[in-house]
Protein backbone atom coordinates (compact mmCIF):
# COMPACT_ATOMS: atom_id res chain seq x y z
CA UNK A 1 0.00 0.00 0.00
CA UNK A 2 1.83 3.08 -1.28
CA UNK A 3 -0.23 5.64 0.63
CA UNK A 4 1.28 5.88 4.15
CA UNK A 5 -2.00 7.28 5.51
CA UNK A 6 -4.02 4.38 4.12
CA UNK A 7 -1.47 1.93 5.51
CA UNK A 8 -1.60 3.51 8.95
CA UNK A 9 -5.39 3.56 9.04
CA UNK A 10 -5.60 -0.03 7.83
CA UNK A 11 -3.84 -1.13 11.02
CA UNK A 12 -6.74 0.27 13.04
CA UNK A 13 -9.17 -1.73 10.92
CA UNK A 14 -7.07 -4.89 11.13
CA UNK A 15 -6.89 -4.68 14.93
CA UNK A 16 -10.62 -4.03 15.29
CA UNK A 17 -10.21 -0.48 16.57
CA UNK A 18 -12.56 0.91 13.91
CA UNK A 19 -14.69 -0.40 11.07
CA UNK A 20 -13.30 1.96 8.46
CA UNK A 21 -12.68 5.55 7.47
CA UNK A 22 -12.43 7.84 4.46
CA UNK A 23 -9.95 10.70 4.19
CA UNK A 24 -9.09 13.59 1.91
CA UNK A 25 -6.35 16.24 1.88
CA UNK A 26 -6.51 19.26 -0.41
CA UNK A 27 -3.94 22.02 -0.57
CA UNK A 28 -3.80 25.14 -2.74
CA UNK A 29 -6.19 23.84 -5.33
CA UNK A 30 -4.78 20.32 -5.54
CA UNK A 31 -5.91 17.04 -4.06
CA UNK A 32 -2.89 15.55 -2.30
CA UNK A 33 -4.42 12.45 -0.77
CA UNK A 34 -7.59 10.46 -0.48
CA UNK A 35 -8.31 6.95 0.70
CA UNK A 36 -11.13 4.73 1.87
CA UNK A 37 -10.11 1.88 4.18
CA UNK A 38 -12.09 -0.82 5.92
CA UNK A 39 -15.80 -1.40 5.78
CA UNK A 40 -18.91 0.69 5.32
CA UNK A 41 -20.85 -2.43 6.28
CA UNK A 42 -18.96 -5.36 7.76
CA UNK A 43 -21.74 -7.97 7.60
CA UNK A 44 -22.55 -7.15 3.99
CA UNK A 45 -18.89 -7.07 3.01
CA UNK A 46 -19.35 -3.58 1.57
CA UNK A 47 -16.08 -1.66 1.56
CA UNK A 48 -15.69 1.98 2.43
CA UNK A 49 -15.67 4.24 -0.63
CA UNK A 50 -14.88 7.82 -1.49
CA UNK A 51 -18.59 8.60 -1.91
CA UNK A 52 -19.75 6.82 1.27
CA UNK A 53 -22.34 8.84 3.20
CA UNK A 54 -21.68 9.56 6.88
CA UNK A 55 -23.58 11.15 9.69
CA UNK A 56 -21.26 14.06 10.40
CA UNK A 57 -22.78 14.85 13.84
CA UNK A 58 -21.40 18.13 15.21
CA UNK A 59 -19.56 18.87 11.98
CA UNK A 60 -23.07 20.13 11.16
CA UNK A 61 -22.58 23.08 13.51
CA UNK A 62 -20.17 25.06 11.29
CA UNK A 63 -22.53 24.52 8.33
CA UNK A 64 -25.52 25.96 10.20
CA UNK A 65 -23.31 28.78 11.48
CA UNK A 66 -22.25 29.71 7.95
CA UNK A 67 -25.89 29.75 6.87
CA UNK A 68 -26.61 32.10 9.78
CA UNK A 69 -23.85 34.44 8.64
CA UNK A 70 -25.43 34.70 5.19
CA UNK A 71 -28.64 35.89 6.86
CA UNK A 72 -26.61 38.34 8.92
CA UNK A 73 -25.07 39.66 5.70
CA UNK A 74 -28.58 40.18 4.36
CA UNK A 75 -29.44 42.31 7.39
CA UNK A 76 -31.97 39.85 8.80
CA UNK A 77 -30.41 39.96 12.27
CA UNK A 78 -27.28 41.21 14.04
CA UNK A 79 -25.11 39.44 16.60
CA UNK A 80 -26.36 41.69 19.40
CA UNK A 81 -30.06 41.25 18.60
CA UNK A 82 -32.01 39.38 21.29
CA UNK A 83 -33.47 36.14 19.97
CA UNK A 84 -36.83 37.18 21.40
CA UNK A 85 -37.31 39.19 18.20
CA UNK A 86 -37.83 35.81 16.50
CA UNK A 87 -38.65 33.54 19.47
CA UNK A 88 -40.67 35.44 22.09
CA UNK A 89 -40.86 32.16 24.01
CA UNK A 90 -37.43 33.06 25.44
CA UNK A 91 -38.59 36.15 27.30
CA UNK A 92 -38.27 36.01 31.10
CA UNK A 93 -35.75 33.16 31.24
CA UNK A 94 -34.53 31.72 34.55
CA UNK A 95 -31.08 30.39 35.46
CA UNK A 96 -30.78 27.30 37.65
CA UNK A 97 -28.41 27.74 40.59
CA UNK A 98 -27.07 24.19 40.41
CA UNK A 99 -27.31 22.22 37.12
CA UNK A 100 -27.40 19.01 39.17
CA UNK A 101 -29.98 20.30 41.63
CA UNK A 102 -33.70 21.08 41.64
CA UNK A 103 -34.92 22.90 38.55
CA UNK A 104 -37.12 25.34 40.48
CA UNK A 105 -34.16 26.81 42.39
CA UNK A 106 -33.43 29.64 39.99
CA UNK A 107 -32.52 33.27 39.52
CA UNK A 108 -33.82 35.54 36.76
CA UNK A 109 -31.67 35.91 33.63
CA UNK A 110 -29.88 39.26 33.71
CA UNK A 111 -30.46 39.84 30.00
CA UNK A 112 -31.85 38.21 26.88
CA UNK A 113 -30.00 35.59 24.87
CA UNK A 114 -28.58 37.11 21.68
CA UNK A 115 -27.80 35.58 18.30
CA UNK A 116 -24.13 36.09 19.13
CA UNK A 117 -24.60 34.03 22.29
CA UNK A 118 -25.95 31.13 20.23
CA UNK A 119 -23.06 31.29 17.76
CA UNK A 120 -20.48 31.23 20.59
CA UNK A 121 -22.26 28.74 22.91
CA UNK A 122 -22.60 31.42 25.57
CA UNK A 123 -26.40 31.24 25.68
CA UNK A 124 -26.67 29.27 28.93
CA UNK A 125 -28.17 26.32 27.03
CA UNK A 126 -26.62 22.87 27.33
CA UNK A 127 -27.13 19.21 26.40
CA UNK A 128 -29.18 17.45 29.03
CA UNK A 129 -26.95 14.39 28.89
CA UNK A 130 -24.02 16.42 30.20
CA UNK A 131 -25.84 16.94 33.51
CA UNK A 132 -27.29 13.65 34.83
CA UNK A 133 -30.27 14.17 37.09
CA UNK A 134 -33.36 16.36 36.88
CA UNK A 135 -31.98 18.50 34.07
CA UNK A 136 -31.21 15.52 31.84
CA UNK A 137 -34.70 14.12 32.39
CA UNK A 138 -36.31 17.48 31.68
CA UNK A 139 -34.34 17.98 28.45
CA UNK A 140 -35.24 14.50 27.20
CA UNK A 141 -38.93 14.93 28.01
CA UNK A 142 -39.15 18.34 26.34
CA UNK A 143 -36.95 17.82 23.29
CA UNK A 144 -36.80 14.12 22.43
CA UNK A 145 -33.66 12.74 20.76
CA UNK A 146 -30.78 15.11 20.14
CA UNK A 147 -30.62 14.22 16.42
CA UNK A 148 -33.94 12.62 15.47
CA UNK A 149 -36.81 14.02 17.51
CA UNK A 150 -40.59 13.54 17.12
CA UNK A 151 -41.12 16.99 18.67
CA UNK A 152 -42.20 19.49 16.00
CA UNK A 153 -40.05 22.63 15.63
CA UNK A 154 -42.38 25.13 17.34
CA UNK A 155 -43.02 22.72 20.21
CA UNK A 156 -39.27 22.04 20.43
CA UNK A 157 -38.54 25.77 20.73
CA UNK A 158 -41.26 26.18 23.37
CA UNK A 159 -40.00 23.14 25.28
CA UNK A 160 -36.44 24.45 25.35
CA UNK A 161 -37.59 27.89 26.44
CA UNK A 162 -39.48 26.37 29.36
CA UNK A 163 -36.27 24.86 30.77
CA UNK A 164 -33.91 26.86 32.98
CA UNK A 165 -30.56 28.00 31.66
CA UNK A 166 -27.44 26.71 33.40
CA UNK A 167 -25.66 30.08 33.31
CA UNK A 168 -26.33 33.73 32.64
CA UNK A 169 -26.44 34.61 28.91
CA UNK A 170 -23.02 35.70 27.73
CA UNK A 171 -21.22 34.52 30.86
CA UNK A 172 -19.46 31.34 29.77
CA UNK A 173 -18.99 28.71 27.05
CA UNK A 174 -21.37 25.78 27.55
CA UNK A 175 -21.59 23.23 24.75
CA UNK A 176 -25.14 22.29 23.89
CA UNK A 177 -28.27 23.04 21.89
CA UNK A 178 -27.29 26.59 20.95
CA UNK A 179 -26.72 25.68 17.29
CA UNK A 180 -29.92 23.61 17.16
CA UNK A 181 -31.87 26.60 18.39
CA UNK A 182 -30.03 28.86 15.96
CA UNK A 183 -31.09 26.59 13.11
CA UNK A 184 -34.73 26.70 14.19
CA UNK A 185 -34.59 30.50 14.33
CA UNK A 186 -33.14 30.64 10.80
CA UNK A 187 -36.08 28.53 9.68
CA UNK A 188 -38.52 30.93 11.36
CA UNK A 189 -36.88 33.95 9.78
CA UNK A 190 -36.98 32.38 6.31
CA UNK A 191 -40.42 30.80 6.79
CA UNK A 192 -39.27 27.38 5.53
CA UNK A 193 -37.75 24.27 7.17
CA UNK A 194 -34.08 24.46 8.10
CA UNK A 195 -33.15 21.92 5.43
CA UNK A 196 -34.46 24.27 2.77
CA UNK A 197 -32.56 27.20 4.29
CA UNK A 198 -29.30 25.23 4.16
CA UNK A 199 -30.00 23.94 0.67
CA UNK A 200 -30.61 27.41 -0.76
CA UNK A 201 -27.92 29.29 1.13
CA UNK A 202 -25.12 26.70 1.38
CA UNK A 203 -25.58 23.39 -0.42
CA UNK A 204 -26.77 24.60 -3.83
CA UNK A 205 -24.22 27.43 -4.20
CA UNK A 206 -21.37 25.08 -3.24
CA UNK A 207 -22.58 22.07 -5.21
CA UNK A 208 -23.05 19.91 -2.11
CA UNK A 209 -25.44 17.45 -3.74
CA UNK A 210 -25.06 14.69 -1.13
CA UNK A 211 -25.58 16.68 2.08
CA UNK A 212 -28.85 16.89 3.99
CA UNK A 213 -30.84 15.72 6.99
CA UNK A 214 -32.42 12.82 5.10
CA UNK A 215 -30.71 10.42 2.70
CA UNK A 216 -32.97 9.73 -0.33
CA UNK A 217 -34.10 6.09 -0.55
CA UNK A 218 -32.19 5.50 -3.78
CA UNK A 219 -28.93 6.59 -2.11
CA UNK A 220 -29.23 4.71 1.18
CA UNK A 221 -27.05 1.89 -0.05
CA UNK A 222 -24.14 4.36 0.18
CA UNK A 223 -24.50 4.97 3.91
CA UNK A 224 -21.87 3.79 6.35
CA UNK A 225 -23.36 1.60 9.07
CA UNK A 226 -22.95 2.64 12.68
CA UNK A 227 -20.49 0.71 14.87
CA UNK A 228 -19.70 0.72 18.56
CA UNK A 229 -17.97 -1.65 20.94
CA UNK A 230 -18.95 -4.32 23.42
CA UNK A 231 -17.77 -4.25 27.02
CA UNK A 232 -15.02 -6.62 25.90
CA UNK A 233 -13.83 -4.09 23.33
CA UNK A 234 -15.13 -5.99 20.31
CA UNK A 235 -16.54 -3.93 17.45
CA UNK A 236 -20.28 -4.43 16.93
CA UNK A 237 -23.09 -2.88 14.85
CA UNK A 238 -25.36 -0.28 16.42
CA UNK A 239 -28.83 0.82 15.40
CA UNK A 240 -28.64 4.30 16.90
CA UNK A 241 -26.07 6.93 17.82
CA UNK A 242 -25.01 7.54 21.43
CA UNK A 243 -27.76 7.54 24.07
CA UNK A 244 -30.40 6.84 21.43
CA UNK A 245 -30.00 10.31 19.96
CA UNK A 246 -30.87 9.04 16.47
CA UNK A 247 -33.37 6.55 15.09
CA UNK A 248 -32.45 3.44 13.08
CA UNK A 249 -34.24 5.08 10.15
CA UNK A 250 -35.35 8.70 10.19
CA UNK A 251 -38.99 9.00 9.04
CA UNK A 252 -39.38 10.89 5.77
CA UNK A 253 -41.96 13.18 7.38
CA UNK A 254 -40.02 14.03 10.55
CA UNK A 255 -40.23 17.83 10.89
CA UNK A 256 -37.48 18.54 13.43
CA UNK A 257 -34.02 19.01 11.88
CA UNK A 258 -30.94 19.27 14.07
CA UNK A 259 -28.69 22.03 12.79
CA UNK A 260 -26.20 21.05 15.46
CA UNK A 261 -25.85 17.33 14.73
CA UNK A 262 -28.20 16.05 12.06
CA UNK A 263 -26.51 16.25 8.65
CA UNK A 264 -25.27 13.45 6.41
CA UNK A 265 -22.43 14.27 4.03
CA UNK A 266 -19.43 12.98 2.06
CA UNK A 267 -15.74 13.77 1.70
CA UNK A 268 -16.22 15.82 -1.46
CA UNK A 269 -19.24 17.74 -0.21
CA UNK A 270 -17.51 18.70 3.02
CA UNK A 271 -14.42 19.73 1.07
CA UNK A 272 -16.60 22.15 -0.91
CA UNK A 273 -17.76 23.60 2.41
CA UNK A 274 -14.39 23.67 4.18
CA UNK A 275 -12.72 25.48 1.29
CA UNK A 276 -14.64 28.58 2.40
CA UNK A 277 -12.12 28.91 5.23
CA UNK A 278 -9.02 28.85 3.04
CA UNK A 279 -10.55 31.11 0.39
CA UNK A 280 -11.50 34.06 2.55
CA UNK A 281 -15.15 33.05 2.71
CA UNK A 282 -15.38 31.86 -0.87
CA UNK A 283 -18.62 32.54 -2.70
CA UNK A 284 -20.79 32.65 0.43
CA UNK A 285 -19.18 34.91 3.04
CA UNK A 286 -18.26 38.53 2.63
CA UNK A 287 -14.87 39.47 4.13
CA UNK A 288 -16.32 41.00 7.30
CA UNK A 289 -18.51 37.93 7.94
CA UNK A 290 -15.57 35.60 7.36
CA UNK A 291 -13.40 37.58 9.79
CA UNK A 292 -16.16 37.51 12.41
CA UNK A 293 -16.35 33.71 12.17
CA UNK A 294 -12.64 32.92 12.44
CA UNK A 295 -11.68 35.47 15.11
CA UNK A 296 -11.72 34.30 18.74
CA UNK A 297 -14.74 35.67 20.62
CA UNK A 298 -14.07 34.18 24.07
CA UNK A 299 -12.34 35.98 26.91
CA UNK A 300 -9.32 34.35 28.49
CA UNK A 301 -11.30 33.28 31.60
CA UNK A 302 -14.03 31.83 29.35
CA UNK A 303 -11.50 29.81 27.37
CA UNK A 304 -9.86 28.48 30.53
CA UNK A 305 -13.14 27.61 32.25
CA UNK A 306 -14.78 25.81 29.31
CA UNK A 307 -15.19 22.12 30.12
CA UNK A 308 -17.21 19.19 28.83
CA UNK A 309 -17.61 15.99 30.85
CA UNK A 310 -14.94 17.30 33.19
CA UNK A 311 -12.36 17.82 30.45
CA UNK A 312 -11.11 21.15 29.04
CA UNK A 313 -12.72 22.08 25.73
CA UNK A 314 -9.82 24.27 24.63
CA UNK A 315 -6.07 23.96 25.04
CA UNK A 316 -4.16 27.25 25.41
CA UNK A 317 -3.64 27.42 21.67
CA UNK A 318 -7.34 27.48 20.81
CA UNK A 319 -10.15 29.99 20.90
CA UNK A 320 -13.67 29.92 19.53
CA UNK A 321 -15.14 32.17 16.87
CA UNK A 322 -18.67 31.87 15.51
CA UNK A 323 -19.52 28.19 15.25
CA UNK A 324 -15.98 26.76 15.17
CA UNK A 325 -12.69 26.60 17.01
CA UNK A 326 -9.81 28.75 15.82
CA UNK A 327 -6.06 28.43 16.38
CA UNK A 328 -4.46 31.27 18.33
CA UNK A 329 -1.05 29.73 19.01
CA UNK A 330 0.14 26.87 16.76
CA UNK A 331 2.72 25.77 19.35
CA UNK A 332 0.10 24.93 21.98
CA UNK A 333 -2.77 23.86 19.71
CA UNK A 334 -3.89 20.22 19.43
CA UNK A 335 -5.17 18.44 16.33
CA UNK A 336 -8.39 17.64 18.23
CA UNK A 337 -9.57 21.23 17.66
CA UNK A 338 -7.38 21.84 14.62
CA UNK A 339 -3.61 22.25 14.56
CA UNK A 340 -2.11 24.49 11.90
CA UNK A 341 -1.23 28.11 11.43
CA UNK A 342 -2.97 30.99 13.17
CA UNK A 343 -6.58 31.10 12.02
CA UNK A 344 -6.88 27.37 11.32
CA UNK A 345 -10.49 26.40 12.04
CA UNK A 346 -12.12 23.11 12.97
CA UNK A 347 -14.96 21.44 14.83
CA UNK A 348 -15.22 17.64 15.08
CA UNK A 349 -18.18 15.28 15.22
CA UNK A 350 -18.95 12.80 17.99
CA UNK A 351 -19.14 9.87 15.56
CA UNK A 352 -15.48 10.16 14.64
CA UNK A 353 -15.68 12.81 11.94
CA UNK A 354 -12.94 15.47 11.94
CA UNK A 355 -11.71 18.27 9.70
CA UNK A 356 -9.61 21.39 9.64
CA UNK A 357 -8.98 24.25 7.23
CA UNK A 358 -5.66 26.11 7.45
CA UNK A 359 -5.60 29.42 5.56
CA UNK A 360 -1.85 29.81 6.09
CA UNK A 361 -1.03 26.98 3.68
CA UNK A 362 -4.38 26.74 1.89
CA UNK A 363 -5.05 23.21 3.13
CA UNK A 364 -8.15 21.23 4.06
CA UNK A 365 -7.99 17.85 5.83
CA UNK A 366 -11.08 15.66 6.32
CA UNK A 367 -11.51 12.35 8.16
CA UNK A 368 -14.90 10.62 8.25
CA UNK A 369 -15.90 7.53 10.22
CA UNK A 370 -18.83 6.07 12.12
CA UNK A 371 -17.76 5.30 15.68
CA UNK A 372 -20.44 5.33 18.38
CA UNK A 373 -18.75 6.21 21.65
CA UNK A 374 -20.21 4.97 24.95
CA UNK A 375 -18.99 7.22 27.75
CA UNK A 376 -18.83 4.47 30.36
CA UNK A 377 -16.72 2.31 28.03
CA UNK A 378 -14.60 5.27 26.95
CA UNK A 379 -13.63 5.73 30.61
CA UNK A 380 -12.08 2.25 30.32
CA UNK A 381 -10.29 3.17 27.10
CA UNK A 382 -12.71 1.24 24.88
CA UNK A 383 -13.73 2.78 21.56
CA UNK A 384 -11.03 5.44 21.45
CA UNK A 385 -9.01 3.95 18.61
CA UNK A 386 -10.60 6.22 16.02
CA UNK A 387 -9.03 9.23 17.75
CA UNK A 388 -5.61 7.66 17.44
CA UNK A 389 -6.37 7.16 13.75
CA UNK A 390 -7.25 10.84 13.39
CA UNK A 391 -4.00 11.78 15.11
CA UNK A 392 -2.01 9.60 12.70
CA UNK A 393 -3.92 11.06 9.75
CA UNK A 394 -3.12 14.59 10.85
CA UNK A 395 0.54 13.85 11.58
CA UNK A 396 1.17 12.06 8.29
CA UNK A 397 -0.97 14.46 6.32
CA UNK A 398 0.92 17.53 7.42
CA UNK A 399 4.11 15.92 6.12
CA UNK A 400 2.80 15.49 2.57
CA UNK A 401 4.52 17.61 -0.01
CA UNK A 402 2.52 19.40 -2.68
Amino acid sequence: MSDPIAAALQTYVDTGAMAGAATLIWRRGRELQTCAVGWADIAAGRPMARDTLFRIASMSKPVTSVAAMTLLQDGLFSLDDPITTVAPEFADMRVVRDPSGPLDDTDPAARSITFGDLLTHRSGLTYGGLHPGPLADAYAAALGGDIDSPVAPDAWIAGLAALPLIDQPGAAFHYGHSTDLLGQLLARIEGVPLGQVLARRVFAPLGMTDTGFLVPPDQRHRRASLYGFSAAGVIEPRQTASAGSSLPERPDDMAYESGGQGLWSTLDDYLAFARLFVEGGGPLLQPHAYELMVRNRLTEPQRQAATMMGMPVFLPGHGFGLGLATVLDPATASYTRGKGGVGTVSWPGALGGWWQADPTDGSVMIFLAHNVLDLDLADQGIGLGVYGAIGDFHSLGTQLKA
